[in-house]
């Protein structure tokens, strides 16, 4: 930081078993890689290359050797695993895991039709190859999932070898976790959370105001996915009570101007 201010909620450090910012990139050009990082490196803990981006994104072993030489690991996203599976090539996707250097990767089933042992046992096979991320929750709209569901999913699939759970929501914020306004299932993240470890769950959260639901909920170390390479920086001060909207949420014990101490 570069000065000091009272009142700031102490954030967890890297690297973080909680408190994580996952950012998505969806076609950054290693210059534009190396100007986030330049600036965002320290709030950023796992990069996603979105989706399938890393089958058409040219200079990839390039690039994915600058996150890694910031120490921020990179992984391919969820559709990309269920791209090699839909085409019954599980083994190349677990080749190119290695041939790529890949520490992390993600199992969802947001695409396609999966039964739940089917995909427990992918995570298995590869939590013996590397840290997994399995994403829980359905990328069609149309298809609202119950509470108990997501909660009997993500116990299943943390104990088969999941590093964390990932609430689903893409990359616009408009499904899963979310109804198609962007507004919270609000009862379902409560039902979710007297079940599931909230350090566990990474929360998609790609739109400013999801983000601050969730920091007001859960606090500033609430694990939160697919930030925008230019919202890490913002993310952090709203994490940290120092945007409006959450301006007021840390200052405990300030009086009610905040301008100082309550009489």
């Amino acid at each position: 930081m570069n000065y000091t201010l009272s009142h700031i909620p102490e954030r967890t450090l890297k690297p973080r078993q909680h408190g994580l910012t996952m950012v998505m990139d969806k076609g950054l050009s290693i210059r534009q890689v190396e100007d986030f990082l330049s600036t965002s490196a320290d709030y950023v803990d796992i990069v996603k290359l979105g989706w399938a981006t890393s089958f058409v994104t040219p200079n990839l072993k390039e690039k994915l050797q600058v996150y890694k030489d910031a120490g921020i690991p990179a992984y391919f996203g969820g559709t990309l695993f269920e791209a090699f599976v839909v085409r019954n090539q599980f083994d190349d996707y677990r080749r190119l895991l290695d041939v790529y250097g890949l520490e992390f990767a993600e199992v969802s089933d947001g695409s396609i039709e999966m039964k739940q042992d089917e995909k427990c046992g992918y995570i298995r096979k590869l939590a013996e190859q590397v840290t997994v991320l399995s994403e829980v929750g359905s990328k069609d709209e149309a298809k609202i999932i119950p509470p108990y569901k997501w909660i009997q999913l993500m116990k299943a699939e943390l104990e088969a070898g999941a590093w964390k759970v990932i609430g689903e929501a893409r990359e616009g914020g408009t499904v899963g976790l979310f109804r198609s306004s962007g507004e919270v299932r609000q009862g379902l993240v409560e039902e979710i959370l007297t079940q599931v470890p909230f350090e566990k769950i990474i929360w998609e959260a790609p739109q400013k105001e999801q983000q601050v639901w969730f920091v007001k909920l859960l606090g500033a170390n609430v694990n939160l996915g697919n930030i925008s390479p230019n919202e890490a920086i913002p993310l952090e001060t709203i994490r940290l009570g120092l945007r409006g909207d959450t301006f007021s949420h840390f200052l405990n014990g300030l009086g009610q101007n905040g301008l100082g101490p309550s009489h």
